[in-house]
């Protein structure tokens, strides 16, 4: 009797043992399933852009991410956000995923709104129409708002800028806008980094006594005559010793700026415009307003002009450079030189 009791006994451990390696069978492969699930798929190529649209539901988002290829299982996906508590924390937006992302990296990407950014770079001296031209090729809104908003003088007094529209205040420089950044925001962007770099010149501007606007309209000026970066203080400083003498600017790109439909030459007819206010060889002192959007070092050279340089004028070598000269008879000189030469 006690040895069926025994046998029996022995009989019922096992049967224990066994239903208990089932089970844990059973959980270890249903993990192992489930890490599956939410392991990268395995796929060539490059990054898959997913457009999360507003209003879009998580089982939507999770059969398009499914669909693309982007994660293993939606269901798995779905269960993982439900489980974390982020599946109703979705931002709306482009996202790029690359390849190699887990379910898990997918779903903080969406879950923190790390949308995908585009790149537009804004060259220093662009006038405000081309600026709404180079962010409009890269499908920020159209041309047309940008220059209506860029133009409004009610937004130009909201941002505290001096002057009627935003020209010379757009600053240039490389911008990232996730895709459907408005033209608002693209501006107040702009507005923003233009007030940092005008914070590191702003004391030398005042110790000059030139107000912001005279500083942009000066640097702009200088923007627009030389491209050489060493030439940008010389360039200043030609402008600071005829204003302080009384002489008219006469620069070329100020009197261009204020021809409509400039068709690139530049005639005498022009030079002799007296209704033209940017005509500087007609007005004396800087132009009403600024004729591109300056960079950084073009602001610091117009606070900041070569020290001691005496020179009045200026004349384009042909190769992007400048000859300076002190009197306007070296000025002539360099004029037959370099200018009249090439026209014969």
């Amino acid at each position: 009797m006690s040895r069926q009791r025994a046998k029996k006994g022995r009989t019922l451990a096992l049967a224990v043992l066994v239903l208990a390696l089932g089970g844990a069978a059973a959980a270890w492969l249903a993990k192992q399933s489930w890490e599956r699930a939410l392991a990268a798929p395995e796929r060539s190529g490059g990054a898959i852009i997913v457009d999360v649209p507003p209003g879009a539901s998580f089982r939507a988002v999770a059969a398009q991410l499914e669909a693309k290829g982007a994660i293993r299982n939606a269901r798995a996906f779905s269960w993982l956000a439900r489980i974390e508590k982020k599946d109703g924390a979705l931002h709306v937006g482009e996202y790029e995923i690359a390849a190699g992302a887990a379910a898990r990296d997918v779903l903080a990407m969406l879950a923190g709104g790390h949308v995908r950014l585009h790149t537009v770079t804004i060259p220093e001296g662009l006038r405000l129409e081309e600026i709404a031209a180079r962010f409009a090729s890269a499908g920020f809104g159209s041309e047309a708002d940008y220059v209506a908003l860029a133009r409004d003088p009610a937004l130009a007094k909201e941002f505290a800028v001096p002057g009627a529209t935003l020209e010379g205040f757009l600053f240039p420089e490389t911008y990232r806008f996730p895709r459907g950044a408005s033209v608002r925001e693209i501006i107040t962007a702009q507005l923003a980094q233009f007030e940092r770099a005008w914070s590191e010149v702003a004391p030398l501007a005042a110790k000059r006594g030139l107000s912001k606007r005279d500083t942009i309209v000066l640097a702009s000026l200088i923007e627009k005559e030389t491209g050489a970066a060493e030439e940008r203080p010389l360039i200043s400083a030609v402008f600071h010793n005829r204003m302080r003498l009384g002489m008219r600017l006469e620069t070329d790109p100020s009197v261009i700026y204020g021809i409509p439909s400039f068709d690139g030459n530049l005639r005498r007819v022009h030079l002799e415009d007296e209704g033209n206010p940017y005509n500087t060889y007609r007005i004396p002192g800087l132009p009403p307003g600024p004729i591109a959007n300056p960079g950084a070092a073009s602001l610091r050279a117009a606070v900041e002009p070569t020290p001691g340089a005496e020179f009045l004028f200026f004349v384009a070598r042909g190769d992007g450079t400048h000859v300076f000269s002190n009197t306007y008879a070296e000025h002539l000189r360099a004029v037959r030189r370099f200018q009249l030469r090439g026209r014969q």
